[in-house]
């Protein structure tokens, strides 16, 4: 268990990387990326050739006896949601940064960078359930008590249910927002049949992106021999030779397996999704979801 004071320290250097890197290189880019996505109702006008017939208003056509059309304009304020497991799994790293870590410090850049366009940033953290939620609001200050929460916040629960995060988004917050899902998604899609309703909802409903924080050796096996394995959300132990090649085959096509499945779930509901790796340059990938919108 880390001290106050260690727990402070770790909040202060995150604050001042991801700070230098949302003023330097993310800002614009999140503006011109997300900003514009939300819209509110303005006004009821009679129908004009050429307009979307989508956005008849057929309660108002009905009493004027004339189609009439439903007119949005962009709102001036959005709302970030960073939805954030902190499934016992997103403990583990082989690298100097533990994924736990890794998704903290994304979380606090794409924070920064809302906060500076004036948009409200809520978090959620879950696990099989939702452990912990953040309203949403402005400020640094704000920003901080997420980093924080995101860095010394112990979960009750080691499993991941991603369902359960996006059927509290949904019942939640009413108004559109820009939803980041930071997961490592390791979960097993059979045991949870309702994931697949409860993303078309979300979908349908919010502007989810996908990012997925992955270290090298859940896909990789190195060659160390007979070795104890131990699966941290089931607490499972089994013996692993890893000397047998073919034992290293199956484990990363059993991995590559897993990830394709949940990309065609991705792309069933059009979610923009990036891989990140623990031993990554994650600025590159995020650059590169930011252009890709």
């Amino acid at each position: 268990m880390q001290s106050e004071k260690e727990l402070l320290a770790r909040v202060r250097k995150i604050e001042i990387k991801s700070r230098g890197l949302s003023n330097e290189i993310f800002a614009g880019k999140y503006h011109s990326a997300f900003r514009g996505r939300g819209m509110s109702f303005s006004e009821v006008r009679e129908y004009r050739f050429g307009d979307d017939v989508r956005d008849i208003d057929w309660n108002v056509t009905a009493r004027a006896r004339k189609p009439h059309i439903k007119i949005f304009e962009e709102e001036r304020e959005l709302t970030m949601m960073l939805l954030v497991d902190v499934s016992a799994s997103n403990s583990f790293g082989s690298t100097p940064q533990i994924k736990r870590e890794v998704i903290a410090e994304i979380a606090a850049v794409l924070a920064f960078s809302a906060v500076q366009t004036g948009d409200k940033v809520g978090c959620l953290m879950f696990s099989d359930k939702v452990e912990h939620y953040i309203p949403p609001k402005k400020g640094k200050g704000h920003i901080l008590t997420i980093i924080r929460h995101l860095l010394g916040f112990e979960a009750e629960d080691a499993g991941t249910r991603l369902d359960v995060p996006l059927k509290a988004l949904t019942n939640m917050l009413h108004k559109r927002c820009t939803t980041f899902i930071l997961s490592d998604f390791l979960y097993n899609a059979e045991s949870n049949p309702e994931l697949d309703d409860t993303l078309k909802i979300a979908a349908g409903k919010h502007d989810l992106v996908a990012i997925r924080i992955a270290d090298l050796r859940e896909r990789e096996l190195p060659d160390v021999g007979l070795v104890e394995m131990r699966d941290a959300e089931s607490g499972r132990t089994v013996w692993v030779d890893t000397g047998s090649r073919k034992v290293r085959e199956n484990y990363t096509r059993a991995w590559d397996e897993r990830h394709e499945a949940t990309s065609r779930l991705l792309r069933r509901y059009r979610i923009d999704n990036i891989d990140i790796d623990t031993a990554d340059n994650y600025v590159t990938q995020l650059i590169k979801l930011f252009k890709q919108r």
